[in-house]
């Protein structure tokens, strides 16, 4: 198996044995996102919005450095703390995708996230 991994230092770097992103054949496996702000490494948590923005925008960098945009993912995975807060998520979530081309995705409710954050999200794309 041909393995290349994917990193940036315009998206937050692993916190453990762990890569940004994987690349094998043509698929682009991105680890979760969450909201660390890469050019100073903390953690913004201020208002839902911004914390989901900038866990797209590291989606993004990520994306980018494998050579892909969010019109190459099929598919993303959202565990959020609250489901409460899922329309809020979905909102900007949704502003990087085009519906007619959206991923498949799941989203899941869980009890706790990597640094107590709201929203996590994966994804994986394949390059033509």
């Amino acid at each position: 198996m041909n393995k290349e991994i994917i990193k940036t230092d315009k998206a937050p770097a692993p916190i453990g044995p762990y890569n940004q992103a994987v690349k094998t054949g043509n698929m682009v496996f991105i680890s979760g996102q969450i909201a660390i702000n890469p050019a100073t490494g903390e953690l913004e948590t201020g208002d839902l919005e911004t914390e989901t923005k900038l866990v797209m925008e590291n989606l993004k960098a990520i994306l980018a450095e494998a050579k892909c945009t969010f019109e190459n993912v099929i598919k993303t995975s959202i565990f959020i703390s609250d489901m409460n807060n899922f329309g809020k998520i979905n909102e900007i979530y949704g502003t990087y995708f085009q519906a007619e081309t959206a991923p498949a995705r799941e989203t899941v409710e869980v009890a706790n996230l990597p640094k107590f954050v709201n929203v996590e999200i994966s994804a994986i794309a394949v390059i033509d």
